[in-house]
């Protein structure tokens, strides 16, 4: 198996990357939990 060749900021900037993707998915997940969570109190 090759290895590919790839500089270690590019690496970095890739998992930075990759990171930020994630957040921004997490952010939208608790937001909707927290939503639900709020009209089950209020039910």
């Amino acid at each position: 198996m090759k290895r590919m060749k790839i500089s270690f900021s590019e690496l970095m900037q890739k998992n930075k990357d990759e990171l930020l993707k994630d957040k921004s998915q997490l952010e939208k997940i608790e937001k909707r939990v927290d939503e639900k969570y709020a009209k089950s109190l209020n039910n």
